[in-house]
């Protein structure tokens, strides 16, 4: 995982060498205060998700191993036998293009 290498702090610091033909240090200052806000808001979205992670374990934690099985043969369906022969799936399409096909007859 990728480490920060500067704090708002560090860039507010931070000065610059001027030069013959340096660059405006008033748009430089401007700029490095957009950049500070910048990551005041990525600390603040960090420190928020990080407790929202923090939550959603302990809940995980605190749920019942057996409750979760429960939820999840509830939320899944149940299996069909896969011997389901051509026959049967010749029936079901035909019934599908009846109700298809039959509509679409009746609306002409």
């Amino acid at each position: 995982m990728a480490s920060i290498k500067f704090t708002t702090k560090d860039i507010f610091e931070q000065d610059f060498k001027v030069g013959f033909r340096g660059y405006d240090q008033d748009e430089v200052n401007d700029f490095l205060d957009e950049i500070m806000k910048d990551y005041d808001a990525y600390e603040a979205i960090i420190k928020e998700l990080k407790g929202e992670i923090a939550r959603l374990k302990a809940q995980v934690a605190n749920t019942p191993k057996v409750a979760a099985v429960e939820e999840v043969k509830d939320v899944l369906p149940t299996e069909r036998p896969s011997s389901a022969t051509n026959f049967d799936i010749l029936r079901r399409l035909n019934r599908l293009e009846k109700e298809v096909f039959g509509k679409q007859i009746v609306q002409d």
